[in-house]
């Protein structure tokens, strides 16, 4: 227990070292001390010598030490996260957005702004949409898109329900797999973005106890070695995308070649691109699809 500790900078090195002898992520220790004193980054850090409140302090030990001791993502733990510089809600029926989701957005983005400028009324599809990031950030960031988002979970619309409605986002939210509600409703799109499930069940083990005991499986983990939701989205895209329109998937970093390759045997003529994240990683599959 912590002991008459009262500055910030000794409650955050003590919490630090803490998460570092249990195997955890240091960070998540500026995360919670951040949410307990409802401060931002930058002033938590211009006020390392101000006193924590008791009720304060103990609020924080105990989400420390659940989250070592258990495993909890300290987004549950908080019941946010952090994602393109907004807040979203997470819970448990939902994924909780990785950093590298950040530069899928970026790249859509990029490639949405041309489109906008000659044909403002570009339509994009979300699939699988979890929490709602994707799609809303996209509707925030180019309001005069039209944005659908799918997801096969009524408790994950939920959430992205709840989430949209927070941030003003204009998005129609449709339920069930992968694109089949946007077919159903001949909605053709222009762009269709998803970071679907992508992890083979062979490595379900291999995972922290923070991803694979609190993510929901249904969107982590996919048959034939992760590939199974990229073949199915690819085989609905006919009925969906327009003649010249583009898809983006998120990708784990060992899947690029499988997932071109999947997309230029169902569209021999189109061209798709591996593009690397931050770290160098494959992270990300984009292409043309021809039709």
């Amino acid at each position: 227990m912590m002991e008459n500790i009262q500055k910030q900078y000794e409650v955050l090195n003590w919490a630090s070292f803490f998460l570092k002898e249990h195997h955890c992520e240091e960070n998540a220790a500026q995360m919670l001390l951040q949410h307990y004193l409802g401060v931002t980054r930058a002033q938590l850090f211009a006020r390392m010598q101000d006193p924590v409140p008791l009720e304060v302090m103990q609020q924080f030990e105990r989400a420390v030490r659940q989250h070592a001791e258990t495993g909890i993502p300290v987004q549950h733990l908080m019941g946010y996260t952090e994602f393109y510089g907004r807040r979203f809600s997470v819970n448990e029926a939902v994924l909780i957005p990785r950093q590298e989701t950040e530069e899928l957005i970026y790249h859509a983005i990029s490639y949405l702004k041309g489109i906008v400028a000659h044909h403002p009324s570009c339509t994009i599809v979300d699939v699988g949409t979890g929490s709602g990031i994707i799609a809303i950030t996209l509707a925030l960031e180019l309001p005069q898109t039209t944005v659908f988002a799918t997801d096969i979970s009524g408790a994950a619309l939920e959430m992205a329900k709840k989430n949209a409605e927070q941030h003003g986002a204009d998005i129609t939210f449709l339920q069930g797999n992968f694109l089949e509600p946007i077919a159903n409703q001949a909605i053709k799109a222009d762009l269709i973005v998803s970071n679907p499930p992508y992890i083979a069940w062979s490595e379900a083990e291999s995972l922290s106890k923070t991803v694979k005991d609190y993510d929901p499986a249904l969107a982590l983990f996919a048959e034939d070695d992760g590939l199974a939701a990229y073949r199915e989205i690819i085989r609905q895209l006919p009925a969906v995308l327009e003649k010249q329109g583009k898809v983006m998937f998120e990708i784990g970093h060992q899947q690029g070649q499988a997932v071109k390759e999947i997309i230029v045997n169902a569209f021999p003529e189109s061209e798709p691109d591996v593009l690397q994240d931050m770290n160098g990683k494959d992270r990300m599959v984009s292409a043309l699809v021809k039709k």
